[in-house]
């Protein structure tokens, strides 16, 4: 197939994004059983931390390949009058890169789309709440057990009338805070860049286990955060998880909204770390992150120094080159 130069250079960002990515997705994953004992091992918050950051890596490093390397290596080296052929294997990797970037884009459309029209709903049949707390507060007329932090730009924590009458004011207190911690750690946008995280391949949910655990230790942040310690507002908060549940009841999920139960499976865990004294988490040591830290600068300016040298680009022209064959 032989096609135009603008063409071949989104054939090739695809194609180029598609190896890149697809490569790098897979070892992950290989490695995400003992990433997620790892993240367990840690503070909650740490935990999270590292869970969120090795789900990106794949995707962030093939963008920085395709728009540091890629596109500068063939604009400065192609000659616009040349016409080549694309072999097929170069069109099915660019049409699978096309596939994992919309699928991607579906999952996130659908979930923001989801996440606005239950908020607009809200707003529609509920009423704002006084609260003393910053975060606003609207109340729905709904039997279901809705708790949750919902939006992006203007977040609110909703809730049900069911919910106001069932808890007490210490436990109404507690659950609140706990949606304020997801607000303040910006968990909602962190949802959203996981959403729009490729998997491996199009339309499969390879990494669904890693997300999970990463859902389950943001809970547990968001609860440790909320009680800061205390004994008294981990009872509360316990009791504020016990109640909602035995409310019963069905809301739909969102992938962008954080709801208070969380999923069902984790929540007796989530009940026991409350009650139960629990051992202090201990992260990697001050120096091993701090060496993480002038690693990754490290490599971000010898990087940069690569990119800038000619021969780099030349190299990546030449694998383009087998790349179109």
């Amino acid at each position: 197939m032989i096609l135009p130069y603008t063409l071949r250079l989104i054939c090739l960002c695809f194609a180029s994004f598609f190896v890149v990515h697809t490569a790098m997705a897979a070892g992950i994953w290989t490695a995400a059983p003992r990433a997620m004992r790892t993240g367990e091992a840690m503070r909650p918050r740490s935990g999270a931390r590292f869970l969120l950051g090795l789900r990106l890596l794949p995707v962030t490093f093939a963008a920085v390949v395709v728009v540091g390397l890629c596109v500068p290596s063939y604009l400065w080296l192609e000659t616009n009058e040349s016409t080549e052929r694309v072999g097929l294997a170069c069109c099915a990797f660019a049409l699978l890169g096309a596939l994992l970037c919309a699928d991607s884009l579906i999952r996130a459309v659908r979930g923001v789309f989801i996440s606005w029209r239950g908020l607009m709903r809200s707003r529609a049949t509920g009423f704002e709440k006084e609260h003393r707390r910053l975060l606003p507060v609207t109340v729905i007329n709904s039997d279901a057990p809705v708790l949750a932090l919902a939006g992006l730009l203007r977040p609110r924590v909703i809730v049900s009338r069911s919910i106001l009458q069932s808890l007490s004011d210490k436990e109404l207190e507690a659950a609140i805070e706990h949606e304020r911690a997801h607000h303040r750690s910006h968990d909602n946008w962190k949802r959203l860049a996981l959403t729009l995280a490729p998997e491996i391949l199009p339309f499969t949910r390879a990494f669904a286990p890693l997300n999970r655990c990463w859902a389950k230790l943001i809970e547990w942040a968001a609860d440790d955060d909320a009680t800061q310690g205390n004994f008294g507002r981990s009872l509360s908060l316990a009791a504020a998880l016990v109640r909602v549940a035995r409310i019963g009841g069905a809301f739909s999920p969102s992938p962008l909204i954080s709801f208070f139960l969380g999923r069902e499976r984790e929540l007796s865990a989530r009940i026991e770390r409350l009650i139960a004294p629990v051992p202090a988490r201990i992260d990697s040591p001050r120096q091993l992150r701090m060496g993480l830290k002038i690693g990754v600068a490290a490599f971000g300016v010898l990087a940069i120094a690569a990119v800038l040298h000619p021969s780099v680009l030349v190299s990546v022209h030449e694998a383009l080159e087998q790349l179109l064959r």
